[in-house]
Formats: C-alpha cells, sequence, structure tokens
C-alpha cells in the first residue's frame, strides 16, 4: 500500500459493517482499505482523530439552491460552504426557484456553468416534468439528472406549474420507458382548495389549511399510477403520518416507491410553533408531536427511506407574519444532522442510523451508491468528522447561508462537525474553508 496518500485513524469510525476503531486509507480521492486501527502506512501522512466519529458525508438530494436567477434567495458559493459545514459532501440541486428552471437540457447547461466554479462539495441535478415538456425528460436523463421532480399541487413559482392526473401519466409513463425516477411533491389541490383558507398570523390557520388528507390522497395516486405503470416513484418531504399505511402496504405488494421525510418534522412540531413565526412555514407543514412519533416509527422500520433537508430559502423580507402569503420553507443545509442526530439520540438511535438515512440511502436514491454512502474501499473519500456529544447553540450569525433565517435559532443541538472532507482533501475544518473543490456529477458519472 506505498501508494496510499494519507490515513484518517479513529476510534470510531462508522462502516457498513458496524462501528469501530479503524484506520482508513485514501489515495487519489478513493477509500482503497479500511484498515486495523493499530494498522501502519508506510510514507502516508496520518489524520489522528482521537475519539470523534468518523462517518461517510453526507448526501443530501434535496436542495434548492436557486441559482441563477433567485441568487438573493441562495447560490452554489453559500449553499455548498453551508452544507460542508454541517458535514454534507454531496448535494442534488431541485429544478425549480432557479430561472429558468431545470427543465431542458439548455437549461441544465446554464446550471451547470453557473455551479462549476462555485461548488465547495459535489452537486448534481435534477431536472423537471411540467404540464408540456414530455418531450424535454428523455433528452435530461440522457444529459445526467438523476431524475425529475414534479408537483401535483401548485409550486408557488409560476414557470413551474404542477401536474393533473392526465399529465401526471403521461410524464411517467415517458420517464419509467427508459427506467428513470419521478420524485414527486404529494399534494392533492382539490383537497387544498376545500380547506379554510384564513391566512393571517395564527400557526393553527396554516396548518388547517395544508390537510393531511392532501397528502394522503395525493400519494394514494401517486401510488396507483405506479402500480399501473411500474414505474419507479418517490415521495418527497412527507408529513402526514396518515399515509404510511399505505406506503407501507404498497412496499410490501412490491410497488417500487421510496419516501424521504425532512429534519424539520422530526424535531420541530405544531405545538411549539409561535404565531407570526414564518420561519417555521413550509409545504405540507410541520404536524403534531403525535405525527411526529409515527414518522420517527416509520423511520425505524423502514417505510421511510431517508431523511432530506428540503433546504428552500428566501430573502427575510419574503417571511412575513402572515402565513398565507410567507415564501415557505425551511434553511436547513448546515444543522441537518445537528438537529436529526439531537433527536435521534434521544429516542434512543445511534449514529448508524442517521448514517443509513442521510448518507447511504440518499446515495442508494440517486444510483450514487457505488461511490458516496459508506466507508468501504472503492468509494469517493468522502467524510465527516463528528463530536456527537459536543453541544452548540444555533446563532443564526455564524449560518453560512446567504440568508441567515432559521427556525432552529436559539436551540441547543448536539453534535459538532470538526472537519469535512471530500475526496480525500478537507474543504472546512473549525470553520475555516478551502477554495471550491466540487464536481459536478451526472447519473452516468
Amino acid at each position: 500500500m506505498s501508494d496510499v496518500e494519507v490515513v484518517l485513524r479513529s476510534t470510531r469510525v462508522i462502516t457498513p459493517e458496524g462501528t469501530r476503531a479503524a484506520t482508513v486509507a485514501v489515495s487519489a480521492g478513493k477509500i482503497t482499505a479500511v484498515l486495523p486501527y493499530d494498522a501502519s502506512v508506510e510514507s502516508a501522512r496520518v489524520e489522528d482523530l482521537g475519539d470523534d466519529v468518523l462517518l461517510p458525508g453526507l448526501v443530501d438530494t434535496h436542495v434548492h439552491v436557486n441559482d441563477p436567477g433567485r441568487t438573493e434567495w441562495e447560490g452554489f458559493w453559500t449553499a455548498t460552504r453551508a452544507a460542508a459545514a454541517g458535514g454534507i459532501t454531496t448535494l442534488v440541486d431541485m429544478p425549480l426557484n432557479s430561472l429558468p428552471p431545470t427543465t431542458t437540457v439548455e437549461n441544465l447547461r446554464v446550471k451547470q456553468r453557473v455551479a462549476a466554479d462555485k461548488a465547495h462539495i459535489d452537486v448534481g441535478f435534477w431536472g423537471g416534468a411540467l404540464p408540456g415538456n414530455v418531450k424535454d425528460l428523455r433528452p435530461l436523463h440522457e444529459a445526467g439528472v438523476f431524475g425529475f421532480k414534479a408537483f401535483l399541487s401548485p409550486s408557488g413559482v409560476e414557470e413551474f406549474p404542477h401536474l393533473d392526473q392526465e399529465q401526471l401519466a403521461q410524464s411517467l409513463a415517458e420517464i419509467a420507458s427508459f427506467g428513470g425516477l419521478l420524485i414527486v411533491h404529494a399534494e392533492d389541490p382539490h383537497h387544498l382548495e376545500a380547506a379554510p383558507q384564513q391566512g393571517g398570523p395564527k400557526y393553527a390557520d396554516f396548518l388547517a389549511s395544508r390537510p393531511r388528507d392532501a397528502e394522503d390522497t395525493a400519494i394514494a395516486q401517486l401510488i396507483a399510477q405506479a402500480r399501473r405503470l411500474d414505474a419507479r416513484v418517490h415521495v418527497l418531504h412527507l408529513s402526514s403520518s396518515d399515509a404510511l399505511p399505505l406506503i407501507a402496504e404498497a412496499k410490501a405488494e412490491g410497488v417500487r416507491v421510496t419516501v424521504e421525510t425532512c429534519p424539520h418534522y422530526l424535531t420541530l412540531t405544531a405545538e411549539e410553533v409561535p404565531d407570526g413565526a414564518s420561519e417555521f412555514k413550509c409545504c405540507p407543514p410541520i404536524r403534531e408531536s403525535a405525527n411526529q412519533d409515527l414518522l420517527w416509527q416509520a423511520l425505524a422500520d423502514g417505510t421511510i427511506d431517508c431523511v432530506v433537508t428540503d433546504h428552500s430559502p428566501s430573502t427575510a423580507d419574503l417571511k412575513t407574519d402572515d402565513f398565507a402569503t410567507a415564501w415557505g420553507g425551511i434553511s436547513g443545509l448546515q444543522l441537518s444532522l445537528a438537529a436529526v442526530w439531537t433527536e435521534a439520540r434521544r429516542r434512543g438511535h445511534g449514529l448508524e442510523d442517521v448514517v443509513r438515512w442521510m448518507s447511504s440511502r440518499t446515495a442508494e436514491l440517486v444510483g450514487l451508491d457505488g461511490r458516496k454512502g459508506a466507508i468501504e474501499a472503492g468509494r469517493d473519500a468522502d467524510f465527516a468528522v463528528l463530536a456527537p456529544d459536543e453541544t452548540f447553540t444555533v446563532d443564526p450569525a455564524a449560518l453560512q447561508h446567504r440568508n441567515r433565517v432559521t427556525a432552529y435559532a436559539g436551540k441547543t443541538l448536539y453534535g459538532v462537525v470538526k472537519s469535512t472532507w471530500l475526496r480525500g482533501e478537507r474543504v472546512v475544518v473549525d470553520g475555516e474553508f478551502t477554495e471550491p473543490r466540487g464536481h459536478l456529477l451526472t447519473r452516468t458519472h
């Protein structure tokens, strides 16, 4: 092993076989071996991490970077710094909230050019499925997008309209024809229209305007389409626990459906949201604590596959105290690992579980599981170094997000990211960043 450039040694390395003391050898950006703790590797630089935990870099498959077009909301430079500070080494960017949206190959190329020299971590892209762009789906797939995002209710931006059931069937049939993946914001517009729309600062009124049955109905319709077409679908940001039995039944009968939820659904509750505090607004909404308990149970039993941020920032002025008109989105890139770990440890889960939900399964979702998501030979040498028992109090001023609005302000969280590594090189250590080293990823890359 004379070609090894660096080894990372820790008493706690999270590997697919479990957590153990180990020495991880790295060469040319790849993990070449996971060795016994006391192994000696000739001529390699040794980074002794002591008792800090070495875990695979997180893979966040649901991020709105908004660049280009709405760069005052967020951008690749700031978003990828925030991600790196939180132990995330790969993100997949959503096709909307940027201008142009990623709905044609030409628009994808615009997005890639903008991201190329700004990415501190690796970045891939989702395409978009809109009314009338079925002809663009296969070319986007061949250009390397990881799948296609669709809304079943209004998206909040005019340039990304939602699909009705007939349009969903057309898009899904096309995507299934080339073995692609459709990821879906599943809320039924008819249920939303029928719900009371009072507006104003009361969170209870906003919660009533996005009822669980809107999610449940849309998910049932999506599963029915996936079953009929033998298509692969993924439910985005699940918040309604009422949909869990339907999802579990579909999985058991072999429907190709996977499901994600988000840190804010797992760590924040409707009961704690102050009136007028629209930093807590997202769609679907943060629900009650009893609902949250069932989401955790579904994570534990595998009904929910993974946890992603749905980082969806805006400028502070759009976060008004009227829940009806305020922008809906939670900024969570930098805090997702700590937020989930804090609640997971309280509920008796280990870091191995968190790694499975936030790295291994997300890498698998987008077909990067040969490269990302685990500490084993042959994978990219992407790591987060975590002090899991250290705490910090969230100070918005310390965030790398372009707009430092956060629902976690003032919360004390467990898990301090000491450093983040991308292909064997440190990209952030103790809050200090290198120049951007991220690569642009494609589905076949």
